[in-house]
């Protein structure tokens, strides 16, 4: 009990710490959350009223305003004004995104449309002195580029992650491109070519070719030891972005960096540390430990089938009929692989143990899936919408994280029953979650040109599995059941899965 008492104080502490440290960036900013027509848009000013460049930010796919704060707080303590949106169908804006990702055209269209209101908005803000720089990351990159070679006025462009072959040895006029060192060779490969245009030859990443004042300023520059989604939140990212556009509109600010990263790190452990304690203060659910309480032959045999069968079976299948992209597809492949699982257990058979009977108390069961389904979601959810993502559930998703919910809950039911029992193989759970991300990748492999972005969710979902793992664990040790875990687990994919992606109008 001490030693519970001490983590939970301990992570208090860091939790407390990070927040702070994460309030901390705005220090010297006014920060103003309005509305160009359906798009949420974010203006960080710095507090002095001296009218200065704006740097448009945009996000890329699955992604939100917030993803972009790390940028926006470095460019506007460092005397820039910084402007965020949503794009249709991601984050707060209540727009569909047109075209989904059958018709690119229209989807180019929508998202260069938008980008074009927050421009001309952006021009209009009485802090702006009437110079203005793009910045983009991944699809959004790609947009950033065509909107400044079809706008010369604008002076400056970050393309981090950049996918567009488009770019030319002098448009954009001077383009900064970041890119994560672990990132695809294909990324770093047209990074490589479109500076080395400007280079006359083999490129160099972090020399500077061309000049400023004709435009033709060109870099590349990656940035150690992160991939697509880390290179958002690297120091090295920021510092080079700031130092482009320095240069570009002559500033000097204060040298300010948004490095975050670590601090989101830090509080991530704190809330997974704070489980534990909390864990020890449910309710004992069942007597006996519940449990399919399979050894590796039995175990193997039930988790290799679903892995293989469910992108097979899906393979050909119609998945077009949610207004969420790609959670269509996701919401069957969690179902079929449970649907599948549970059959596997059901026909392998439960070892011959005694916890046929346990007596379980439903009231304790609700009261501890509530409880554990709270944390899950609330206590994750809360500060990844303030400082990473959005994951507020409006613009009429709640519906659809019910749908999404049919099918995680099939899989994580069938997956803690498979995988939680004190008698299962030892590393039985990493077992299965490797299976199961397997057959995503098989899937994609499958089908690449409609489900390619879902590569972007496969590390996600691992480390969901990591943390949400680790945790239903310590509730499974205390309730003896299962079933707690599952649904809190299931819920709070489901939630995630649905409010990150966007919604769209096919």
């Amino acid at each position: 009990m001490q030693v519970r008492l001490l983590t939970a104080v301990i992570a208090l502490a860091v939790i407390a710490i990070s927040l702070w440290t994460l309030y901390s960036t705005r220090q010297g900013l006014v920060i103003t959350e309005t509305h160009v027509g359906t798009i949420p848009v974010t203006v960080f000013e710095p507090s002095s009223a001296k009218p200065a460049p704006v740097v448009v930010i945009a996000h890329g796919f699955a992604g939100s305003q917030q993803l972009m704060q790390p940028f926006a707080m470095t460019l506007a303590r460092n005397g820039f004004v910084a402007v965020t949106f949503d794009f249709p169908g991601h984050g707060r804006n209540s727009a569909p995104l047109i075209g989904g990702l059958s018709n690119h055209d229209a989807l180019g269209r929508a998202l260069l449309d938008a980008l074009e209101e927050v421009a001309v908005f952006a021009g209009t803000l009485p802090s702006s002195n009437g110079r203005l720089g793009l910045l983009g990351h991944s699809m959004a990159s790609d947009i950033v580029v065509r909107y400044a070679q079809a706008h010369p006025t604008v002076e400056a462009t970050v393309a981090v992650s950049l996918f567009f072959p488009g770019a030319t040895a002098d448009s954009p006029r001077n383009l900064l491109i970041i890119d994560g060192a672990l990132e695809p060779a294909m990324l770093l490969k047209e990074a490589l070519r479109i500076v080395g245009m400007t280079a006359g030859g083999q490129a160099t990443q972090r020399v500077t070719y061309g000049n400023f004042a004709d435009g033709t300023a060109r870099r590349l520059a990656l940035a150690s030891g992160v991939e697509h989604i880390g290179v958002l939140y690297s120091g090295e990212s920021m510092a080079e972005a700031l130092a482009w556009m320095n240069e570009a509109f002559g500033l000097h600010g204060t040298g300010f960096l948004d490095a975050r990263g670590p601090w989101l790190g830090l509080l991530y452990v704190g809330l997974v540390a704070l489980a534990w304690p909390l864990a020890s203060l449910l309710p004992r659910v069942a007597s006996i430990p519940l449990g399919a309480g399979f050894r590796w032959r039995r175990l193997l045999a039930v988790a290799l089938a679903p892995a293989l069968l469910t992108p097979l079976i899906l393979w050909k299948m119609p998945t077009d009929f949610l207004p969420i992209l790609l959670g269509d597809y996701l919401v069957l492949h969690f179902a079929l692989y449970g649907l599948l699982t549970a059959v596997g257990i059901r026909i392998v058979g439960r070892a011959d143990r005694a916890s046929s009977s346990s007596v379980v108390s439903w009231p304790k069961l609700v009261a501890a899936t509530l409880a554990a389904t709270a944390y899950a979601t609330l206590a994750f959810g809360l500060p990844t919408d303030w400082f990473v993502t959005s994951l507020a559930p409006t613009n009429g998703r709640v519906p659809l994280i019910l749908a999404m919910l049919c099918g995680t809950s099939l899989y994580f039911v069938s997956d803690e029953w498979l995988t939680r029992d004190a008698s299962n193989a030892r590393g039985a759970y990493a077992i299965t979650k490797i299976c199961f991300l397997l057959s995503l990748v098989l899937a994609i492999g499958l089908n690449l040109n409609k489900l390619f972005f879902l590569v972007i969710i496969v590390p996600a979902i691992l480390a969901f599995f990591v943390v949400y793992g680790l945790i239903s664990s310590w509730v499974y040790r205390r309730t003896n059941h299962p079933l707690v875990g599952a649904l809190a687990n299931a819920v709070a994919f489901a939630w995630a899965i649905v409010v990150t992606f966007p919604l769209v109008s096919r």
